[in-house]
């Protein structure tokens, strides 16, 4: 399970021991060769410092890392799906295919057995799987400074401007629309629920937010709107230090956050905000106690809606607010990632 697993030093201690206790519930994701293979896995182990471990095979692919070619990590986890298994194996020899469901059916494969059978192992569907991939090594080219059109061609598409149309779906800009002497900067980086995009200058973050959240591509626009600037790619210090904050609150270390918060809003938006920071780490609220705490007792529709543009997730606690009979409700995250917040922050009683 998500938050059962123990600190990275017992982890990387099971990983030099190649201890098969942790096979499929741990997996370690090296960022000096940009793979990830299961603790088992019988290649050189890497240093400490170059580690990442993760509780499935999608959180390391939302990572940006692959496969491995030596202990096959995610055929692990499926051994009696021969469907499955072939499927991985062709996506592992060419990672940069596109897939249709017209290619699964060609293979002999039912698109809705395949698609239920990868939901129920991984989380995701097969071809979401495929694109994960296909869009993520170009990120990380474009992250490395490379050109657009090699990240197009490192990420497999043919057509520049399906390439630019299917990133602009999952970020909001097109790889051309990065500026390389913007202010701001954007990061990709992964954490336990899966990969969040942050967008900071020198000084504050403006936005951090879950990767595959609906409203990210018309948040960094209205971000871009706002503050009259472009966006680059590239890492800023309060991008780092959220990334080290996000770390130990994962790791049951510490739920206070100090990295520096520009907040766009209007000045009631930013009172539910800031009153959303004041609900400590393993509590909850609901949106009318919200609306007494900023003394508009009224005003629980209008909280509501300032709780669901906050664009500063786990920092600003939006997660912490559910609904007066004690349903999750709605969370642009997912609420499934809503119900992961608050059972991790219970141990921060």
């Amino acid at each position: 399970m998500l938050f059962t697993l123990p600190s990275d030093a017992t982890l990387y201690d099971a990983l030099i021991a190649r201890d098969p206790a942790y096979d499929g519930r741990a997996f370690v994701g090296v960022r000096s060769t940009g793979v990830f293979c299961r603790l088992t896995c019988p290649a050189r182990k890497p240093k400490a410092e170059n580690c990442s471990f993760h509780d499935s095979p999608t959180a390391c692919i939302d990572a940006g890392f692959r496969p491995c070619n030596r202990c096959h990590p995610m055929h692990a986890l499926v051994p009696d799906d021969p469907a499955v298994q072939d499927l991985l194996t062709r996506l592992d020899n060419a990672p940069t295919r596109r897939w249709s469901e017209t290619d699964v059916k060609a293979l002999g494969h039912d698109p809705s057995t395949i698609r239920r059978a990868f939901k129920r192992h991984f989380g995701t569907t097969f071809l979401d799987l495929a694109r994960a991939r296909r869009l993520q090594a170009g990120f990380t080219t474009l992250a490395d400074g490379g050109r657009v059109i090699d990240a197009q061609l490192e990420a497999g598409f043919d057509s520049p401007s399906a390439f630019r149309k299917a990133f602009a779906a999952m970020i909001g800009l097109p790889p051309g629309g990065f500026q390389k002497s913007a202010l701001l900067k954007a990061d990709w980086f992964q954490t336990v629920l899966g990969p969040m995009i942050g967008v900071a200058d020198n000084t504050h973050l403006h936005l951090l937010e879950f990767a595959d959240r609906k409203a990210l591509p018309a948040e960094l626009k209205r971000l871009v709107t706002s503050t009259k600037s472009g966006v680059a790619i590239g890492s800023t210090p309060p991008l780092e230090q959220v990334k080290q904050e996000l770390q130990s609150y994962f790791g049951g270390q510490n739920a206070t956050f100090t990295t520096p918060l520009a907040l766009h809003g209007t000045p009631f938006t930013k009172d539910v905000w800031r009153a959303l920071q004041t609900i400590p780490a393993g509590h909850t609220r609901s949106y009318a106690a919200l609306a007494e705490t900023i003394q508009r007792p009224t005003a629980t529709r209008a909280v509501a809606r300032a709780n669901g543009a906050n664009q500063i997730a786990i920092l600003i606690p939006c997660h912490r607010v559910i609904g007066a009979d004690g349903a999750l409700t709605g969370y642009g995250g997912g609420v499934w990632r809503k119900r992961k917040l608050i059972d991790l922050e219970r141990q921060y009683l």
